[in-house]
């Protein structure tokens, strides 16, 4: 593990670079040493710091949930980040883009906890039950490290680069549809440039959040009631630029919009 100084320091570089809309170079670089346990530690200090400042955490993201994904950064797992309220906009939104870096959207499920999550064996049967309901959702990634040569240590230590998320369309029970067969199509200025279905996130979106319910349990943390759960996204991210119109729909679960500024 890198010293409790070094943790601090990244993570206070790491706000400043969020609060200051800029990038910082790979951490990776810098400490070549530095592994997936100390990326935690850095994002927990970060997300202590946030609370302490007076940001409302409101859940958690799960990122690297596709099997291409994590071929791509050469892991077996996915990642996880945390969600404030500060970070949720409302469908339809004007969202500013300079506030993010690096801006990405990928096309997610949000699950709204009614019951708490915890320990190291909880299934997906545990999540359904859990679950009060089910959401579409848009994930806007901002990476505040620079990209190229990035490592998954990088992006655990950037919040799994959470930047903000859309919420929208027809919430619906668990239970009420066939969750592996949702299916989305995502527009960018009236063209189409993605298209997933939610069972490429670990075969079942439920799946991702049984998982980070285990990997908190680690770190001796837990969901709460009422958290919101990104779970994952079902297509490749599309990179938005300013004046960027995007709209995601999730067919009988409806529509996501949003413009970036």
């Amino acid at each position: 593990m890198l010293p409790p100084e070094t943790i601090t320091a990244i993570a206070d570089e790491l706000a400043a670079a969020e609060r200051d809309r800029t990038t910082v170079p790979l951490l990776t670089a810098r400490h070549p040493g530095m592994a997936v346990e100390d990326s935690y530690a850095v994002q927990a200090e970060w997300r202590r710091r946030a609370i302490a400042a007076g940001r409302r955490p409101v859940g958690r993201k799960i990122g690297l949930t596709s099997k291409v994904m994590q071929v791509a950064t050469g892991i077996t797992e996915p990642d996880y980040g945390a969600i404030f309220a500060d970070m949720v906009f409302e469908n339809g939104s004007t969202i500013e883009h300079a506030r993010f870096s690096n801006v990405r959207i990928e096309v997610e499920l949000a699950f709204v906890l009614r019951e708490p999550l915890s320990g190291p064996h909880v299934s997906i049967f545990d999540v359904l039950r859990a679950t009060e309901y089910v959401v579409p959702a848009l994930e806007v990634l901002s990476s505040r490290i620079e990209m190229r040569g990035r490592t998954i240590v990088d992006t655990i230590s950037d919040n799994a680069a959470m930047g903000g998320m859309v919420v929208g369309g027809n919430p619906v029970a668990p239970d009420a549809v066939d969750l592996r067969w949702v299916s989305a199509l995502l527009y960018r200025n009236e063209t189409i440039e993605e298209s997933g279905v939610a069972a490429a996130v670990l075969n079942h979106p439920a799946s991702g959040v049984a998982w980070l319910a285990q990997k908190l349990a680690q770190h001796d943390d837990h969901l709460a009631a009422g958290e919101v759960v990104l779970a994952g996204s079902f297509t490749r991210p599309v990179w938005v630029h300013p004046g960027d119109t995007v709209l995601a729909d999730y067919g009988r679960l409806g529509t996501i919009s949003c413009r970036f500024a």
